[in-house]
């Protein structure tokens, strides 16, 4: 692992388990065993180190989502498939996924407009996949395709809040089980 990856690997433990606020860079570099010198190498600041997680968040979420949006499949598998992604995605990554829905505030003004223009891309990604599947007659054309995607990651919002590892099912069967709902609800 290399220093960089070290630093935004300990902040990322950190501000999970303290805050943003309540952890220090000196807690930081201490933590990663580096220097502050190290430290300001690759971030001007901690509030970069928060930027850095946001972005690796939103870029992998991305990544995962085209998958499920360029593949061939049917559409209804394919949004099954990314809802259920999504879940477990964020079972998986559970301390960037308390951070990202905790401490966006604390990203300054263009940041944060970064990081909702990259959800916004994200959504209308899924969001077109709902659309879809309403065009081609595999989900109800009834229902907004806007309104589904707020009910659904909603929903996923907040499975940081509840959802526990050593709990009675796995990341993998919650987003199964989401999944199947969502697609419950779509189906004519």
């Amino acid at each position: 692992m290399t220093v960089r990856e070290r630093l935004v690997e300990t902040a990322l433990q950190l501000f999970s388990d303290k805050g943003f606020e309540g952890t220090s860079v000196q807690d930081v570099v201490s933590t990663a065993g580096v220097t502050k010198g190290a430290m300001y190498h690759y971030f001007a600041s901690k509030d970069d180190l928060l930027q850095e997680i946001y972005a690796r968040v939103l870029r992998v979420q991305q990544e995962r989502l085209d998958q499920f949006a360029q593949s061939e499949a049917p559409i209804a598998e394919r949004v099954h498939g990314a809802a259920a992604d999504v879940v477990a995605n964020v079972t998986e990554n559970l301390p960037s996924m308390v951070i990202f829905f905790r401490s966006l505030h604390q990203l300054g003004d263009e940041q944060q407009a970064e990081v909702r223009r990259e959800r916004r891309r994200y959504h209308e990604t899924f969001r077109a996949m709902i659309a879809e599947g309403q065009r081609s007659g595999a989900f109800r054309a009834d229902v907004d395709p806007d309104l589904v995607v707020d009910f659904y990651f909603g929903s996923v919002h907040h499975v940081p809040i509840w959802w526990k590892p050593d709990g009675p099912l796995t990341g993998e069967q919650v987003g199964e089980r989401f999944a199947d709902l969502l697609l419950a609800g779509l189906t004519p």
